[in-house]
């Protein structure tokens, strides 16, 4: 959840103390089909991307930071999905940092004040669920120190694409508190009880091929190459209905977040819904007609 050992470049801006408001953006501006009005993001770049503009690209965009997770760029990433999980023309969203830094961590200046009444009474953090909560698949492309909170968002997106200098940790127990957007379960999860105690337990960063070696990641690439192949990935989720996708998403997750038996009884209940489709309808007799399926979405 929270940037350490580099929290010094993550407090040398003031600009996340204050809750924005969209009259507060000045930078950036992008238009995104979707939203009701355009939106100038300050602490974000956003963009629709791919040979058919299909792809969401959401960039963070705190480079002096080390792209530190501010509220007002968490707010910002909100507004942002919302517009890319309205806009029908987009399949599959990318989410990335710069070369230097994916996110280092938390903004520590933001949170180095508040009381226990005030992190519960107001759900702090609450909002960044929004990032897992996502219908349409997220793909992580990281570069540069994923660590606390960095680590964190990464793993609340579906598949991580990781560059060969990559680092990732959770090393909140440094600075005397604990991971608190997930960084305690998901990666829990993924690696295992031991290997994630291990990590917690100690602070210490991993690279990106013990991060892939433990099931973390699905690929690491050249630095300049990671975030081509993310989008390139995300095209190859595009050609798919977006319908099935999220049925497909959702049953995995189930995985993740359910029992076996469980997860089994609604991935049967996700096939049986696949039925009442037209895409699945269409999907088998392309296949049974040898040419590639018109999918509607519907």
């Amino acid at each position: 959840m929270f940037l350490v050992p580099l929290a010094r470049f993550c407090s040398r801006t003031s600009k996340c103390l204050i809750q924005p408001t969209l009259k507060s953006y000045n930078t950036s501006f992008i238009h995104i089909r979707g939203l009701a009005s355009a939106v100038n993001y300050e602490f974000i770049k956003v963009e629709k991307t791919g040979e058919k503009k299909n792809v969401g690209l959401i960039t963070l965009n705190r480079k002096k930071a080390l792209n530190a997770l501010c509220d007002g760029l968490m707010t910002e990433m909100s507004i942002a999905l919302n517009a890319l999980e309205s806009d029908k023309e987009v399949g599959a969203i990318v989410l990335t940092g710069s070369e230097r830094a994916f996110a280092a961590g938390a903004d520590i200046k933001e949170m180095q004040n508040k009381a226990y009444a005030e992190c519960f009474g107001s759900n702090f953090l609450a909002q960044w669920d929004h990032l897992a909560r996502t219908t349409k698949p997220v793909i992580a492309a990281v570069n540069g120190y994923a660590l606390g909170g960095g680590c964190e968002i990464a793993m609340m997106c579906d598949i991580i694409y990781a560059g060969e200098g990559a680092k990732f940790g959770q090393p909140e127990i440094l600075i005397g508190t604990i991971p608190g957007a997930g960084g305690t379960q998901r990666l829990t999860k993924a690696v295992g009880k031991s290997r994630a105690m291990e990590i917690v337990l100690t602070g210490e960063q991993f690279t990106a091929q013990d991060a892939e070696k433990w099931g973390l990641v699905s690929k690491v690439f050249p630095a300049d190459k990671v975030l081509g192949e993310a989008i390139k990935l995300a095209e190859k989720i595009c050609q798919n209905s977006k319908l099935i996708v999220a049925l497909c998403k959702e049953s995995v997750n189930n995985a993740f977040e359910t029992t076996l038996a469980q997860g089994l009884k609604s991935e049967k209940r996700y096939f049986h819904a696949t039925f009442a489709t037209n895409d699945r309808k269409e999907g088998m007799t392309a296949f049974l007609e040898k040419r590639k399926p018109n999918f509607t979405d519907s």
